[in-house]
This record gives C-alpha cells, sequence and structure tokens, in this order.
C-alpha cells in the first residue's frame, strides 16, 4: 500500500507542475495582443523597404544594428505598458492631466500631421504590394481601405485583436523567402554578432534609418491605449511585459530575415540594384528576388509586404484617432458603437479615405508627403519620450512601479541615443 502511494506521487506532482504550465500559458494567450500587434505594425511598408535597402547595398554587415535596436524597442515599449497597466489611462490621457490641454494639443497635431504621411504610406505600399500580381492600385487601394474601415468599425475588440495576431504571424513569409534565397547562414551569424563601422556617409545614414525609425511616435501612443482598452492591469503586468518583449524580439527576427533575403540575392548579385536602377519601393525588392531565389520567394515577399500594409493601415488610422480623441476628452474604443464614439470613429472613416484617396492622386509626390512625415516624427518624438520618463518616475502616478535607477540609466540613454538619431535622420533627409 505504501509502495501505491509513494510511486503516485510523482505522478500527481507531474500533473500539478503540467496543470500549472497549462494555466500560464493560458492566462499569457489571454494577454497577448498589445505589444505583440504593435511591434509587428512597426514592420510596414517603409521599414520593409528600409532592411530591403540595407541588405541589397551591403549584404550582411548592416545586421548587427538590430540587436541594439531590439534593446531600445524593448526599453520604450515596456514603460508604455507599463503606466497603461497601472494608471488604466493612455498616454493621451497623462499627458493632459499632468501637462496641460495647450502642450497635448500641440502634441497630438503635430502626431495627426507625422501619422497621415505615414497612413499614405501604407496605402501606398498595398498599391505596389499587389501590382507585384498586376492588380491596380486604383483596385488594390479602395479594396484594401474598405476592408480595414468594415473591420474596425463593424468589429469589436477581441475579435479584431485576435485578426491582428493572425495578420502578425503572415510576416513568417520573410523567413521562408529568406531560406529560398540560399544565404551563408555562416557569415550572416557572424555579421550579426560583429560589429562593421566604415566611414562611408551613406552606410551611417542607413544606420541612422535602420535604428533612427524603430521607435515612433505613435507606437507609444498605441500600446498605452490598447493595454487599457483591453483591461489589463497591474496584476496582469508581468505577462503584459513578456507580451511585448515577445513582440519586440519577434518584429526584429523579421527584419533580420528580410535583410538576409535580399543580402543574398541582390547584393551578391551586384550592389544593390536592379538593373542599374536602386530600390525605390519594397515591392522591388520582391520582384528582384525572384530571378535568384524563384518566383515562390519573390511572391511571398510580395505577399508579406500587402499583409504589412493592410495591418498598418488598419493600426495606425486607429492610434491616431485612439490618441487624439484621448487627448482632447472624447470618447474611443473599438468596443464602442458608432452612435457611442461619432468623433472617434468619423475620424478613423476621415483617414482611412483621406490616405487612401492621396494614393489615388496622379502624379502625387508621395516622396515628398512621406518625407514630411518623418521629419514630424522627429520633432514629435523628442517630446514623447520626456513625457513617458517624466510620467513613469513620478510616484504620485506610478507608486511602487516607477523606474529604478537602472531603468532609469538605460531609458534615458536610449531617450538620448534615439533623438540624437532621429535629428540625424531628420537632418540628412532635409
Amino acid at each position: 500500500m505504501r509502495g501505491d502511494v509513494t510511486t503516485s506521487r510523482p505522478a500527481v506532482r507531474k500533473r500539478a507542475n503540467l496543470s500549472l504550465v497549462k494555466f500560464r500559458l493560458m492566462a499569457f494567450l489571454a494577454i497577448l495582443g498589445p505589444g505583440f500587434i504593435t511591434a509587428n505594425v512597426d514592420n510596414d511598408p517603409g521599414g520593409i523597404l528600409t532592411y530591403s535597402q540595407a541588405g541589397a547595398k551591403y549584404g550582411y554587415a548592416l545586421l548587427w544594428t538590430l540587436i541594439p535596436t531590439t534593446i531600445a524597442l524593448i526599453v520604450v515599449q515596456e514603460m508604455a505598458a507599463r503606466m497603461g497597466s497601472v494608471t488604466g489611462k493612455g498616454l493621451s490621457d497623462l499627458i493632459r492631466e499632468e501637462f496641460g490641454l495647450r502642450a497635448t494639443f500641440i502634441t497630438m497635431a503635430i502626431l495627426a500631421v507625422a501619422d497621415f504621411g505615414n497612413i499614405a504610406a501604407e496605402f501606398a505600399g498595398i498599391a505596389s504590394g499587389m501590382g507585384v500580381f498586376g492588380v491596380s492600385k486604383y483596385l488594390a487601394v479602395p479594396v484594401g481601405a474598405a476592408l480595414v474601415w468594415v473591420v474596425i468599425v463593424k468589429g469589436r475588440y477581441k475579435p479584431v485583436e485576435r485578426m491582428m495576431i493572425l495578420f502578425s504571424l503572415i510576416y513568417f513569409t520573410y523567413p521562408v523567402s529568406a531560406y529560398l534565397a540560399k544565404p551563408d547562414w555562416k557569415l550572416a551569424l557572424h555579421d550579426t554578432l560583429i560589429p562593421q563601422f566604415h566611414g562611408d556617409s551613406q552606410y551611417l545614414l542607413m544606420i541612422v534609418g535602420l535604428v533612427g525609425t524603430t521607435i515612433t511616435p505613435w507606437m507609444q501612443f498605441y500600446l498605452q491605449a490598447s493595454i487599457v482598452e483591453k483591461g489589463v492591469d497591474r496584476r496582469h503586468y508581468a505577462l503584459t511585459r513578456l507580451d511585448v518583449i515577445l513582440g519586440c524580439v519577434v518584429t526584429d527576427v523579421i527584419a533580420f530575415f528580410i535583410v538576409v533575403a535580399c543580402a543574398a540575392t541582390i547584393y551578391k548579385s551586384g550592389g544593390g540594384t536592379i538593373g542599374g536602377a536602386e530600390i525605390r519601393d519594397a515591392a522591388d525588392a520582391a520582384k528582384a528576388l525572384i530571378p535568384f531565389a524563384g518566383p515562390f520567394a519573390g511572391a511571398l515577399f510580395a505577399v508579406g509586404l500587402v499583409n504589412a500594409s493592410l495591418l498598418a493601415a488598419a493600426i495606425l488610422p486607429l492610434a491616431t484617432a485612439f490618441n487624439i480623441c484621448e487627448g482632447l476628452g472624447f470618447e474611443a474604443g473599438v468596443d464602442r458603437r458608432f452612435s457611442e464614439a461619432p468623433i472617434f470613429y468619423w475620424l478613423y472613416t476621415l483617414l482611412i479615405v483621406g490616405g487612401a484617396g492621396f494614393v489615388l492622386i496622379p502624379r502625387l509626390p508621395l516622396l515628398k508627403v512621406i518625407l514630411f512625415s518623418q521629419v514630424a516624427n522627429g520633432i514629435l518624438l523628442p517630446f514623447v519620450l520626456f513625457y513617458m520618463l517624466t510620467l513613469i518616475n513620478r510616484k504620485r502616478i506610478m507608486q511602487e512601479y516607477v523606474n529604478n535607477w537602472w531603468q532609469n540609466a538605460v531609458a534615458w540613454s536610449t531617450a538620448i541615443v534615439m533623438v540624437g538619431l532621429t535629428a540625424a535622420l531628420v537632418w540628412a533627409a532635409l
């Protein structure tokens, strides 16, 4: 009898451990969403273009920048998630309460200008990505705009979030494209771990582009707002932090494979040009893969571009509507009906129509629109980082969840570096 009891104890403990693991996994899956989605949307058409150019022009030599980029992204995103979990308020709300309506209005105005240019760029990504498959932009853009509008306006938060997570998983078409390109994995790993520095001004500018465009103002506002709408509080903060870290790591792993795919094909074939022409569009990279890695690899790259464009075209207008409505005190939220939050939904609709309409204007200088949005982002980023670091260190707001000394050291260092890199990027752009 004793033997039966003794031998059953390990089995009981094993079942208990499995139940605990299952419970924790289910709890994490319930929290998964805001951090994972926000970080992945950062790989929008502009980001894909930047990574494609880095691989096409410099091969694997710039892969090392992804490590400090990931660290910087985790630091800033974690602060936004923590503030949302502890205060139950969005970043726009906190800025209005702590810094006043005037500061909030100016911040929201600059953010709206920057976001509108980025929204137009997302619809341009839909046009160019579908162009690889021979679909006219006059069909692809209106259909894409209608699709994202219906999903957000007619949906509710949880189903929409699940759909966004599913869309985020489509980014894994890029690892498949990289594998089909038959890269030198040993060299890629070496260049990821061992930094390379060159005095070439274009090389330095590419570093600025890769790192400086990683942390954008809209991401912090949207992440904190979505944390609040999901109902995450301080009890779930540890799981939310894991969600943020996972999202940041995954998004830069995808970036790694985009660089590798272009390094193994376009760069290897002759220095980052296609028939002597620069890659000026992410769809150019998809087309360039076809002669070297086959039509399937090129199609997967284009599918990834269209997916990234659709995801960003849905999230960026949503983030802008959230930010402005929260900052000015209007009702906002995907779980509210149109009649309950009319300003929120009308603003979202106008941003969708305006961004899509811009892309359809013949001979529109879209590159200038994108340039102006980058300049606006560069102007706004220092203020956003200052607001975040000031707010998260106010014990009256954050209580025991304020930054400790090492978190402040890392966060302020990240802020200073990001501000410097963004200023350099804006200067180069001007």
